[in-house]
Parts: C-alpha cells; sequence; structure tokens
C-alpha cells in the first residue's frame, strides 16, 4: 500500500477552500483549474467542459492498458457560507482533530482524497490496467447542471464510480430523487370590501394542498425503498396576492417530491397531473404546472451484490469505520447521472451530513487522511492485474 501524503493533503485543502465556489453564482472555473493542475503534475490528461461562462467541469484522464473505465466524482461548488461561523469560513483551520471551512466536507474533502488516491495510482501503474478518470463538476448543490451536461455531451462509457460526498466513510449505494412542480392556482380578482364578487385563489390552492396532504399520507409515502426510506410530496413554498385590499387572482405553489429507486419518474408526474384533475373535479380549482424547478434528478441505487458495493464496504471498514454499510441518501448526489452512463457506482466520503452546509462545516483529520487509501483501494480492486 503506498503512503498517503497527509501534509500535502491538507495543504491542498486549504488551497481549495480558499477558492470561493459558493453557489449561486459557483464560478467553479478556478477551483477546476487548481485541481487540474495537480492532477497533471501526476500524468492526466486534462480538459475542462464549460456549460455556462465560469461553470465548468474538470475531467483528467490517465490510460494505462487495457482494461475497464473508473472514474472518480465530486462536485467543486459549496453551499454559501452564511453567518455564524467561529473563524474565516475560507480559511482551511485545524482545531481539535478537526478542519474547518466551508467545503471542508461537502465536497472538497472528498475531492482532495480523491487527487491524493490518483496520485498513489499513477505513481503505482503496475498494480492497474484500465483507464482512470477523474471528474469533477459544477453546480451540484443547485440542479446538477455540471453533471447533467457532462452525461450529455461526454458519453464515454464509464464502468465503474465512486462519488465523493459526507458519508463518513460509510457506502451509500442508492439516493432519493426529486421533482419540483411550479403550480399556478387560479382565481378571479375582486375588491376586499366585496369578496364574494371574486374567486380567491388562496382558499382554492387551500383546497389542492388538502389533496396533496392526503396524497402524501395515504399514497406516497407507503411507497418504501430498505435503504433510502420513503417517498414524500409536501409543498415547500406559497404566494398569493398582489395587493392588501385585492381578492387574489392567482396563488403559486411549489411542491416537493421525493422519489425512491424503482419509480418512474414519468408515471410520477402524471400523478402529479392527475391530483390537479381531481381538485378541478371536486372542488372546482383551475390549477397548472407553469415549469418544472430544476433539481439534481431522479433516484438510483446500485445492488448490494455488486462487485463495487462489496470492496467498498471492506475498504471503509479496514481505514476505520465498523459500520460501513450500505446505506442510502435520502437526498440526491450525481450519482445517477453517472448510473446514466451504465456505471455501477457508490457514494462515500469524509465527514458527516450533519455538518454540511452549517455554520462551522468540519472534516474530522483522521476520516479525511483514511479516505484517500479508501478510494486507492476500491480503485485497485476494480482495476486490479491478477
Amino acid at each position: 500500500m503506498p503512503n498517503v501524503d497527509s501534509v500535502r493533503m491538507k495543504e491542498n485543502l486549504a488551497t481549495i477552500v480558499a477558492i470561493n465556489t459558493e453557489n449561486p453564482p459557483g464560478k467553479e472555473i478556478e477551483a477546476a483549474q487548481c485541481a487540474a493542475g495537480w492532477l497533471s503534475e501526476f500524468g492526466f490528461d486534462v480538459s475542462y467542459s464549460e456549460y455556462a461562462p465560469s461553470r465548468t467541469n474538470m475531467i483528467a484522464v490517465l490510460e494505462n492498458g487495457e482494461g475497464p473505465c473508473f472514474a472518480f466524482n465530486t462536485h467543486l461548488d459549496v453551499v454559501p457560507a452564511g453567518i455564524g461561523w467561529s473563524s474565516d469560513p475560507f480559511v482551511l483551520t485545524e482545531r481539535e482533530g478537526r478542519l474547518y471551512g466551508r467545503g471542508s466536507c461537502d465536497a472538497k474533502g472528498p475531492l482532495v482524497g480523491m487527487v491524493e488516491a490518483a496520485r498513489m495510482l499513477a505513481s503505482n501503474r503496475e498494480l492497474w490496467s484500465g483507464r482512470l478518470m477523474v471528474i469533477f463538476t459544477a453546480d451540484e448543490e443547485v440542479a446538477s447542471e455540471g453533471a447533467k451536461y457532462y452525461v450529455k455531451n461526454q458519453p464515454a462509457k464509464i464502468d465503474f464510480a465512486v462519488i465523493g460526498e459526507p458519508t463518513s466513510n460509510a457506502v451509500f449505494s442508492a439516493h432519493k430523487g426529486s421533482l419540483r412542480p411550479v403550480i399556478k392556482v387560479k382565481g378571479l380578482a375582486a375588491h376586499s370590501g366585496t369578496p364574494d364578487l371574486g374567486v380567491n385563489a388562496i382558499y382554492k390552492a387551500g383546497q389542492l394542498l388538502g389533496l396533496v396532504e392526503k396524497s402524501h399520507h395515504e399514497e406516497v409515502c407507503c411507497r418504501h425503498h430498505p435503504l433510502v426510506g420513503n417517498a414524500s410530496l409536501t409543498v415547500t413554498r406559497i404566494h398569493g396576492g398582489h395587493a392588501d385590499n385585492v381578492v387574489p387572482q392567482d396563488c403559486e405553489i411549489m411542491l416537493d417530491r421525493r422519489m425512491v429507486p424503482g419509480e418512474d419518474e414519468s408515471l410520477v408526474k402524471e400523478e402529479i397531473q392527475q391530483l390537479l384533475d381531481v381538485a378541478q373535479q371536486q372542488f372546482g380549482v383551475e390549477a397548472e404546472i407553469v415549469r418544472w424547478q430544476p433539481t439534481t434528478g431522479g433516484a438510483t441505487q446500485t445492488s448490494a451484490d455488486e462487485k463495487i458495493v462489496q470492496v467498498g464496504l471492506a475498504a471503509s471498514q479496514r481505514y476505520g469505520q465498523s459500520d460501513p454499510g450500505p446505506y442510502g441518501f435520502q437526498g440526491g448526489c450525481d450519482l445517477v447521472h453517472f448510473r446514466a452512463l451504465g456505471a455501477k457506482g457508490i457514494v462515500i466520503g469524509p465527514g458527516s451530513l450533519a455538518v454540511a452546509h452549517k455554520p462551522d462545516e468540519f472534516v474530522p483529520i483522521e476520516e479525511f487522511i483514511a479516505t484517500a487509501s479508501i478510494y486507492f483501494d476500491i480503485a485497485i480492486a476494480m482495476l486490479g492485474v491478477d
């Protein structure tokens, strides 16, 4: 087993945390160039895939004989730092065995672990054969536009993929998907002193939302997956009216539909439309879906008996995780997009979702350093020569 350079890893994490990739607006290009510089030093061929100004993916490839294609993937963007930090969120700070900074676990910690694993693989090419890829994408935190663009425009076959997200170095082999329809409920404006002369769109929206709540409890949440739990349907935003003394003529609501692996996205969309049809029939509610808010994508899973899941579990346990899984994400991530390329994949990385997206985000140093070895071992198991 090659030696992990923990000093290099800490320095790299400090460097990339200092590059502000808050999304919005993202501007991942500087971080992409930074990672590309590291990987080109190890002999990788590096390219960029820009889908909007300053919004770019970084793709690095190392060919090493015949064999399958194995990819490391994580994202370059982070959520906005916000307030409430004990130290500068863009200056990596070490204290009490932890490294603090925005993105330290979500997901620049996994990114640096992948770079270090790539360095070790490049330095020990006699141990493996095939095509090694490192793909760092933009915009995962908002709508996974980077991963979607990569899959659409860079369709090279990938056999196996490891996705870097904070999992405390346990293995996650499934995640939920999401749909967010924006629905406009129509009414008729009138003076608020004579409300009966109008149709209150907010009241009508309330009737529709009663059906939404009933659908969640009686149908949607009954769809269960052993790793990710139950599907769900709820409302997350509502806006209606335009003046204090006018009966609102329209009301806009956003629904959040979380899908579990096995659900068909097109059928779920049909079910949502059927809710609107029922609201029309029962209550005379006039409503239409005016747009679908971008999300990270659909649900997916990799079967627990696949080799990459099993070697991931073994590597996780080998480097300190006593309860390696497999588990499932309640939210979404970019695994679904690599599954669309035919890749069998898992999600694994240092740090916890419990501290991601919060002030004083941190990654435990021991977990962070161990991740490079975990990633290396998984890649060797999938690409290894007999």
